[in-house]
């Protein structure tokens, strides 16, 4: 396929960063050629955006701020004009975006992998991952121990949990030292009203205005100078109104900030020094950082009441100048009613296409699904739930390389199904939403916010059908209107 007449249809699925930097990227890439393509961005959600909308903490614009970036991309491309036969859709309207968001739609349930492929000279899969890895300790299943997934899902108002959370606990275990650790000790340690102002579901500052949380205790396996989180994410730790936080002397014991391996941990190490230099307060509310320690157990006669850790260190050896990490024989134990594992994420699979279950992936080389030409991957799912929103786009990057590549060296398969694949799901009596559909819910939470008792930039709508219904019914009244 030369340059010159290079002309896709791609789907690609999940609408979240990873998913949107792939689409933005293959449509510059095949505009930069002379070249035509049609992208259509599938969400099982009836909003696009994903972990940005529904994994990161409500009391964090300037991560957020990301959306405006992400809507751009999404918005960047006109509609096209004229249908093009060689895209293998005849059924195509006389013109219609580059890149068009399907919402509310789960590939796998409402339409297959298969029925994709049949579309599409290719299929990008970015699903992302939305799962808690798992933590294989006894206890790790007693009523009071969850997934920080599941409650950073709840406090961002996604549609598919409940709507209430237990938050009967005065002390609680957060397990993990990475950003999702402190995302969830700083939401239960913060008092409510200081969340008054940003875009926190309604039920989720109900429910948070009732709990019984004094003490929040974050626990890390290694030690202060491998911690995983970002400045911005502990500074703001300390900034939190009526919360102290509270450190331990002797899980610093040889840590120097001058010999950090990097200015971000110097940074860090200095925070953390600072904050040990502080006087004892006298908050209502503290927040405990933990270095050091291993969990064992969550023990409780029908509940969690305590939780075991076995200190750790590193030991260095004739073999190994950087030392390896042992477990000391030493435990200790903490009374606490609730524990959070914040221990990583697992990949969410798509039905029907390859997986890894030891490592939550799909197997692919440089973002080349193994054994499945036209299928490619990106995101966590390609690569594993590690690294910040940044190495997303460097990771899309690397797929639409190769795959713009092996579409110039033809090795893409021609869609074989005429059929537009809305006609599919309009067949099957799916509630799909549209880019119009979303710009309409984002225009409507805005206004919720703006009409709120605590003014906000937005008040989410939590459930999946109020969200559909708003949408859809803009979309409709939109074609009405054409």
């Amino acid at each position: 396929m030369s340059t010159t007449s290079l002309s896709l249809r791609v789907a690609i699925v999940g609408a979240g960063p990873a998913g949107i930097y792939a689409g933005n990227l293959l449509a510059n890439a095949v505009k930069e050629r002379g070249g035509r393509v049609e992208i259509d961005l599938f969400e099982s959600l009836p909003a696009p955006y994903g972990l940005i909308r529904y994994g990161v903490a409500p009391d964090h614009p300037r991560i957020k701020g990301i959306v405006n970036s992400l809507h751009e991309m999404l918005d960047a491309f006109p509609e096209t004009a004229d249908g093009d036969a060689s895209t293998g859709s005849a059924t195509q309207t006389a013109s219609r975006r580059t890149i068009r968001f399907v919402g509310n739609v789960e590939v796998g349930r409402d339409i297959s992998l298969d029925e994709l492929r049949e579309r599409y000279h290719a299929v990008i899969l970015a699903t992302g991952a939305i799962r808690d890895a798992a933590l294989d300790i006894p206890g790790v299943d007693l009523p009071g121990s969850y997934g920080a997934a599941d409650f950073v899902a709840w406090f961002d108002g996604h549609p598919d949990v409940a709507r209430t959370w237990p938050l009967e606990a005065s002390s609680v275990a957060v397990i993990g030292n990475g950003n999702v650790a402190l995302d969830v000790a700083r939401v239960l340690a913060k008092h409510p009203v200081d969340l008054r102002t940003t875009e926190i579901p309604d039920n989720v500052l109900e429910g948070l205005e009732s709990s019984a949380v004094t003490d929040v205790h974050v626990f890390g396996r290694r030690g202060p100078a491998d911690i995983k989180f970002t400045p911005i994410e502990l500074r703001e730790l300390g900034e939190v109104n009526d919360v102290d936080i509270v450190l331990h002397d002797e899980d610093f014991d040889g840590v120097d900030p001058a010999s950090a391996t990097n200015n971000q941990l110097k940074v860090m190490l200095r925070t953390l020094n600072s904050w040990r230099e502080r006087p004892a307060g006298t908050a209502s509310r503290r927040l405990h950082l933990h270095f050091w320690h291993a969990p064992v157990e969550i023990t409780g006669d029908g509940k969690v009441e305590s939780i075991r850790f076995e200190r750790t260190a590193f030991v260095k050896s004739e073999t190994d100048a950087e030392g390896a990490l042992v477990r000391t024989g030493e435990f200790r134990d903490y009374d606490v009613q609730a524990v959070y594992r914040a221990v990583g994420y697992y990949g969410t699979r798509v039905v029907d296409a390859p997986f890894d279950e030891a490592r939550g992936v799909v197997p692919n080389e440089a973002g080349r699904v193994e054994a499945e030409p036209g299928l490619y991957a990106t995101g966590w799912i390609k690569r594993g739930p590690v690294g910040l929103i940044g190495h997303t786009k460097s990771d899309a990057l690397e797929t639409i390389t190769n795959l713009v590549a092996d579409a110039e060296a033809g090795l893409l398969t021609a869609p074989t199904s005429d059929e537009d694949v809305l006609d599919v799901l309009d067949a099957g009596g799916t509630e799909y939403t549209t880019w119009d559909g979303w710009l309409a819910l984002d225009a409507h939470e805005r206004a919720l916010g703006e009409n709120h008792r605590h003014t906000r930039e937005r008040v989410k709508v939590v459930p999946r059908d109020e969200q559909v219904a708003v949408s859809r019914d803009a979309e409709h009244e939109s074609a009405l209107a054409r």
